[in-house]
């Protein structure tokens, strides 16, 4: 097992508890156009993925096409109830502060949406601007690409990193990547039986408390 050098961590469902808020604003907005009895099982194992990816599903699944402005305005509004209501992952920051690692962000979300959840959580200096978001890159996860580039800018090979993940999508990307994975199943957000998903996608090991963290990636240290 390579030496670890650099922690990534993905920021929705792990660092912060944002992804139930953005899937019921997605619900609301996608209610207006799909029957909601049939919207919820269309949206399962959707978290993860960007919302454009999430538009063209539903537009195919259900025959119909959004108007011009839905994706637009829905970010718009996604990002306003977000940084309203979002709140730090209980026991992330100390978490983070604990482990003696350089620490990147690799998410699917907008720079300046990350930059909020991290002030939120208090970890702005802790990550020290080493944020690499689905828009520096070709393509978003599942692609390895955001990852991929963090490891670059931070001058660490793939194989010397570990990534703290919460979606299938994220974890995808990180194995491609050549990344070792820690599963987190603590947000609000995660279904029953999601630890066996993503152990099935190939992390290397599960946590479901933010505590639980510095002691596992120390694990990864010893090795």
């Amino acid at each position: 097992m390579a030496t670890i050098e650099l922690l990534i961590s993905d920021c929705d469902g792990v660092i912060v508890d944002s992804e139930i808020i953005s899937h019921r604003v997605l619900f609301e907005a996608l209610s207006l156009h799909v029957p909601a009895d049939r919207l919820g099982e269309a949206l399962e194992g959707t978290f993860g993925l960007t919302v454009p990816s999430i538009i063209d599903l539903i537009e195919k699944r259900f025959d119909l096409q959004m108007p011009a402005t839905f994706d637009a305005d829905l970010r718009r509004q996604s990002e306003k109830v977000v940084a309203e209501e979002v709140q730090a992952i209980p026991g992330v920051r100390e978490a983070l502060l604990a482990i003696d690692l350089p620490l990147a962000v690799a998410s699917n979300s907008r720079l300046h949406n990350v930059e909020a959840s991290l002030r939120r959580a208090g970890l702005t200096e802790r990550v020290a601007g080493n944020i690499f978001c689905a828009d520096m890159v070709p393509s978003p996860k599942p692609a390895p690409d955001v990852y991929l580039l963090a490891a670059e800018r931070m001058g660490v090979a793939p194989g010397h990193c570990l990534v703290v993940e919460d979606s299938p999508t994220g974890v995808l990307a990180a194995r491609i990547a050549g990344m070792q994975v820690i599963g987190f199943t603590g947000a609000s957000h995660i279904p029953a039986g999601h630890d066996q998903a993503l152990r099935e996608l190939g992390v290397s090991a599960v946590i479901s408390d933010m505590r639980e963290l510095p002691a596992m990636v120390a694990r990864f240290l010893e090795h």
